[in-house]
């Protein structure tokens, strides 16, 4: 079996992603590290701008970050312990049997999985933990909630890749050929400004779909609709995406 075409959403939006995506939170490296046999090796696959990447090299000595997207990797800071590479996730490039814990999040429902798995078990340890992981659609405080919903399932709803679907399924739609490990119980929280709000709706791949749909974008009509409902501009709200996992031992 061939090697699947790239996908590639997120490209044109590199650095909106790296600006306005949420950060996960950092006890999500430190829940994998725990799970990993050693904190020697971490592959995080389709990193995009390095979020869990930089996260994990906390708890291990050495990250490699891939992205099959030159224009994401180009948009990850340097950092000491990690080296980001252009490549996709079902030829990551490291050698056999080299990895404590292998990752993708937010990046699993691109990739061709057969090819991806035999990759994950080609440079996993004996016990190394491979954690899928992604976050739906964010949680907001008071009546924005109905605004933004009403902008992701109504406005920008149809021009959603049918990945999408995975990705709002907690990824249980997606085969996992796996006994699985329990997962935690974590979440990204974030205080958010209207503008940090409209810069995250701005990184939808369904926005990119919309542009090129109706000739034009929909953003500033959210944007409107979401000031009139939010307070002053300033006015940060919590908003929350739970984690969705699927885990496993190598």
């Amino acid at each position: 079996m061939g090697e699947a075409p790239f996908k590639d959403h997120f490209s044109s939006a590199a650095p909106g992603y790296a600006a306005h995506r949420p950060t996960y939170p950092a006890a999500l490296a430190e829940a994998l590290a725990e799970l990993a046999p050693g904190r020697g090796l971490a592959l995080d696959c389709g990193c995009g701008n390095g979020q869990l990447a930089r996260l994990l090299a906390g708890p291990f000595g050495r990250v490699v970050a891939t992205d099959a997207s030159a224009a994401q990797i180009a948009e990850a800071p340097p950092h000491p312990k990690i080296d980001f590479r252009v490549a996709p996730a079902e030829a990551s490039g490291l050698p056999t049997a080299c990895a404590d814990l292998i990752t993708a999040a937010q990046a699993a429902h691109w990739f061709d999985l057969a090819l991806f798995y035999a990759e994950a078990r080609r440079v996993a340890r004996p016990g190394a933990v491979l954690a899928l992981i992604s976050y739906g659609v964010l949680h907001l405080d008071g009546a924005a909630e109905a605004v933004l919903r009403h902008f992701y399932t109504q406005v920008v709803g149809p021009y959603w890749p049918p990945e999408r679907a995975h990705v709002e399924a907690g990824y249980r739609t997606l085969p996992f050929p796996f006994a699985e490990l329990p997962a935690p119980d974590l979440a990204i929280e974030a205080a958010w400004s209207l503008d940090d709000l409209v810069g995250y709706a701005g990184t939808w791949s369904a926005l990119r779909g919309a542009e090129a749909a109706l000739g034009k974008s929909p953003l500033p009509d959210f944007a409107r609709d979401l000031a009139a409902v939010w307070g002053e501009p300033e006015t940060r709200r919590r908003v929350r995406w739970p984690l969705a996992f699927r885990l496993a031992r190598l």
